[in-house]
């Protein structure tokens, strides 16, 4: 029985010395929408605004423990998944899904730091489309991480984006949402992707501003809102939207 019967999110992902993305920009969100939160660790870096100058993996069984003992601690209603530095990490986090399919899991597939510097090994990346994905209610790739998990190039199109993102969805993720902030124009449109269903777009005016962490807030708000209950479709719509509110914070 859960000790605590506070709707909380597990967030399972890893550490930001600097505290401008990761788990401390997961927590500060959740907590900004009424939720508590709960924590599997899955790697410790060391990083400042610019750089990531050293990771740390946790080992598989250590992170599995973690996320059981918070399902068994709490009443965990959504689970945010970030950094996952390595193929056994995933299947360990893949393996305490399967247990819980219930609670639905929003997938932010962090590939490289805002830095550029690889966070994730390059043979994990099949592991995780094969084996964590098809258990995930959400995967929110941006478009450099949709090139990248469909071994594609970059998409320069809206045709190119739901050509790609159709390709990703047949790998088994019940839906995604691609971001479209590295995008060029005036507008930054996400689009929500299910299969059998038109896609739907979230749009909003792009700003000139930029803040570190933006897909950590946009994963774990979502996440937030599906955890009460809301349906994917008015998570999402939410959750972008509080991540404008705060883009717009930053740039006044």
């Amino acid at each position: 029985m859960a000790l605590n019967r506070d709707p909380h999110v597990l967030v399972v992902g890893g550490s930001d010395s600097s505290g401008g993305a990761g788990i401390a920009r997961d927590i500060e969100t959740i907590s900004s929408i009424g939720l508590r939160t709960c924590l599997a660790v899955t790697a410790v870096t060391v990083q400042t605004h610019q750089a990531v100058t050293a990771i740390h993996h946790l080992q598989p069984g250590l992170v599995a423990d973690q996320m059981r003992a918070a399902l068994r601690t709490n009443e965990v209603s959504a689970i945010k998944i970030g950094m996952l530095p390595a193929g056994r990490v995933i299947l360990a986090v893949a393996a305490v899904l399967s247990e819980n399919p219930r609670i639905p899991a929003v997938l932010d597939p962090v590939l490289a730091s805002s830095s550029g510097r690889p966070l994730v090994e390059p043979n994990a990346i099949d592991v995780m489309k094969r084996d964590l994905m098809p258990l995930c209610r959400l995967v929110t790739p941006n478009l450099v991480e949709l090139a990248v998990l469909t071994g594609s190039e970059l998409a320069v199109s809206d045709e190119d984006v739901l050509r790609l993102g159709r390709r990703l969805l047949a790998a088994g993720p019940q839906a995604l949402l691609i971001k479209g902030g590295h995008a060029a124009g005036a507008r930054s449109t996400d689009i929500l992707l299910s299969p059998n269903r038109e896609p739907v777009r979230f749009d909003m005016p792009r700003l000139a501003g930029s803040m570190r962490g933006t897909g950590c807030m946009l994963a774990s708000a979502i996440a937030a809102h599906l955890a009460k209950a809301k349906s994917l479709e008015d998570s999402v719509r939410a959750a972008k939207q509080r991540v404008f509110e705060k883009l717009m914070e930053a740039s006044a």
